[in-house]
């Protein structure tokens, strides 16, 4: 199912083959995986994307970063709504998970993020989808999601 791995030097992430990937950098991702397109009357793609943050100069731990990050969703997102936030333990490194709604223009979109603190570093790595879609891609988005390591 996850076949094709993108390996850079600070992760690596795996997902399915008929995913695209772009690492070209744009919106300041560090990559964005691009769903196969549905139909010809498809006109969004769900996708999974990695932001890095540097936070040297800002002193913020997980917990700060998730405080910040919950008030921009409620406060930057139109309509956003916290649907659930959560902290995980896996293995020696701690995440937190957030999923929520919000619009874009008049898209009604659900998000699911993973934020990581490391290193003065803030790794946010998002699922997106059309509301509608969440829950017929949350299980292969969840896959994509658990299958990235920093290291």
């Amino acid at each position: 199912m996850l076949g094709l791995h993108l390996t850079k030097c600070a992760f690596s992430v795996q997902y399915p083959q008929d995913w695209e990937l772009d690492d070209s950098g744009k919106m300041g991702t560090s990559f964005i995986l691009f769903s196969a397109v549905a139909s010809d009357k498809d006109s969004f793609r769900e996708n999974v994307n990695l932001i890095i943050q540097d936070l040297t100069s800002l002193n913020l731990d997980l917990d700060k970063y998730v405080e910040i990050s919950e008030s921009q969703i409620k406060t930057m997102i139109t309509d956003g709504k916290i649907m659930k936030s959560e902290r995980i333990t896996s293995g020696a490194n701690q995440y937190h998970k957030v999923i929520y709604t919000g619009k874009q223009g008049d898209r009604k979109l659900q998000f699911e993020q993973y934020y990581w603190v490391i290193n003065n570093e803030a790794y946010v790595l998002t699922l997106t989808c059309e509301k509608s879609q969440f829950s017929a891609y949350q299980e292969v988005g969840e896959r994509i999601l658990n299958s990235f390591q920093i290291k």
